[in-house]
């Protein structure tokens, strides 16, 4: 059997590449298998054949770890094989998902699905750049409609002043990290960024995305090249479009009524108006003898995008009235329960966290068992977003990919605050509990668990602080926003989350919804970050501004006896047995 196999190689960091397509998967839409070193994937793409009737554009991205890869045998005594994806699988899907999709056309309702299979794994390169890269090539060369391609690197500055891209993990053993990011776009923007710095500089992380981007654009070239040769013409996919008789009509109503419901600063009493609105319009079409309602809902959303983008990019106008670069209302507060170890209340608007720390003794860190290593977790970050913080009834279940999302998003920016072992040897645990949300509870959730350790008296040397940016664009014009909330998350044109200390940057991640961002707008955002961090870090020292002196009485003690080596048998021989 033959299997039609055409390879199509390049180098990156002065390694070999190589993208395959063959007739293996040969019913999916398309298929490539990508190999860096020794470490290769799978990556499918595959349409569905008709419409679904939603109201959103139905694509999921899933990575698949398989312990084989690693020449592993994983999982419980009793159950020898994959169950639920890891954290860290969870975060690739998420990460390759967010730079995929806003290349697609929204209003597509086809059924679209990635699936990322890790086949084998050298423990040297990561797998994470070569699925992004394989994932993009395979939407390329098929028929499902896409605005590619795209392409990611793994990006990491030494304390050294080095950047290496796309380092092997082999190059990274004891070398000081300033920063550590995983950055995606096109061929001249910036469309996804995942970063964890140690007090990195605005000025650092921009120069090493603009010498990234030039990488970009090869590999982007790279892949046109293989569509050229072997691309399918893109099907012809019905757009989500509503009849233009209906639309005038519903236009006709909204006229007025949208910007009065929109414009309010309270969310409960903007969300009831729009509600409301909503209801009223689809009892208005009734009347009108309208009976085929598809389309409908998605023009009151773009009525909605548009009014909130042409009122921010003309005249500066928000929906709550505030400036540009202005922060919602601060509250904080510590020590809220006396038997916990640590606790703080951060609110910012209508977003609440309440961190509680919990400290342990070193035998309770976690072993983490993945195809890409074996480990143990000394530092703990989870959060949760149960259904009443946006005022919701929804079933409680299992722990979900935006929740995992979220927790790890505010554990990176922390993780920069801990203490070493020797200098504090407690296992640490903070849980986030998001009471209520209205934009940007991640950093909320950073705010509120720096001033829940400095409560735990776990010595951190600097309190650490995050704001959500947010950026309005057109052809011509854009507009930069500071804590962005409610219909600037949603009709936005990107959400940049950014946590760091007084003195630099602890992690950075960015969506957009548009084709990306260029290097110059990126640092504008950054630098606006930097002021309202600068601002929330000063309201928190107000309310604690230091770690306590001891840990709570509540807290477990741990007692550390140095043994005179010579003597080591007396305890651990026959005569300390």
């Amino acid at each position: 059997m033959n299997l039609n196999k055409q390879q199509f190689t390049t180098e990156i960091a002065g390694k070999k590449l190589t993208l395959e397509v063959s007739d293996i998967a040969g019913q999916a839409n398309a298929a490539v298998l990508g190999t860096l070193g020794d470490t290769s994937v799978l990556v499918t793409a595959v349409m569905g054949k008709e419409d679904r009737n939603t109201d959103y554009f139905p694509l999921s991205v899933d990575y698949e770890e398989r312990f084989y890869a690693a020449g592993k045998i994983l999982g419980s005594r009793f159950v020898r094989r994959e169950g639920r994806p890891s954290e860290g699988a969870v975060l690739s899907g998420r990460m390759i998902d967010r730079t995929l999709r806003p290349l697609f056309d929204s209003r597509m309702r086809r059924d679209i699905q990635m699936v990322i299979t890790v086949l084998s794994y050298d423990e040297k390169n990561d797998p994470d750049f070569i699925s992004l890269l394989s994932a993009s090539t395979a939407l390329l060369i098929s028929d499902i409609p896409w605005d590619g391609p795209v392409a990611g690197l793994r990006l990491i500055k030494t304390k050294n002043g080095d950047l290496l891209i796309n380092p092997t993990n082999p190059e990274l053993i004891e070398k000081p990290i300033l920063f550590e990011s995983f950055v995606s776009g096109t061929e001249d923007k910036i469309n996804m960024i995942e970063l964890a710095g140690n007090e990195a500089k605005e000025d650092d992380i921009i120069d090493a995305f603009e010498k990234a981007q030039i990488e970009i654009k090869k590999l982007v070239a790279f892949q046109n090249q293989i569509k050229e040769k072997i691309g399918k013409p893109k099907a012809e996919i019905l757009l989500k479009e509503i009849d233009p008789e209906i639309k005038n009509k519903a236009l006709g109503f909204l006229e007025g009524k949208l910007e009065q419901a929109i414009y309010v600063a309270d969310k409960s009493e903007q969300q009831d108006n729009l509600s409301k609105l909503k209801t009223n319009l689809f009892d208005y079409l009734k009347q009108e003898g309208v009976s085929d309602f598809s389309g409908v809902e998605y023009l009151f959303e773009e009525e909605i995008d548009e009014i909130v983008h042409k009122n921010i990019l003309e005249s500066e106008k928000r929906p709550d009235a505030r400036k540009l670069d202005e922060i919602r209302s601060l509250y904080a507060e510590v020590g809220l329960f006396k038997r916990l170890h640590g606790s703080a209340l951060f609110a910012r608007g209508n977003t609440q966290s309440l961190a509680v720390v919990t400290l342990g003794a070193p035998g309770a860190e976690q072993l983490i068992e993945t195809m890409e290593s074996t480990t143990k977790r000394r530092f703990m970050l989870h959060y949760n977003f149960p259904p009443y913080s946006t005022g919701e009834v929804k079933r409680l279940g299992v722990t979900g990919r935006r929740e995992i999302g979220h927790g790890a998003l505010a554990g990176k920016a922390v993780q920069s605050l801990i203490p070493s072992q020797e200098e504090f040897p407690y296992t640490i645990r903070i849980v986030s509990e998001i009471l209520s949300s209205n934009g940007s509870s991640s950093m909320a959730t950073v705010c509120a668990s720096s001033m829940a350790l400095m409560d735990a008296g776990v010595p951190i040397k600097k309190a650490i602080a995050g704001i959500a940016m947010g950026l309005m664009t057109d052809q011509h014009n854009y507009k930069i926003l500071t804590d962005i909330q409610g219909p600037e998350d949603h009709y936005g044109d990107m959400d940049c989350k950014v946590a760091g200390t007084e003195d630099g940057i602890a992690a950075v991640q960015m969506d957009v919804k548009i084709e990306g961002i260029t290097p110059k707008i990126l640092k504008e955002v950054l630098i606006q970050a930097k002021k309202a961090r600068l601002e929330i870090l000063e309201a928190m020292k107000k309310t604690i501004d230091k770690s306590r002196p001891q840990v709570s009485s509540f807290a477990p003690i741990i007692m550390i006896v140095e043994i005179n080596p010579e003597r080591i048998g007396e305890v651990i021989g026959p005569g300390g047995k």
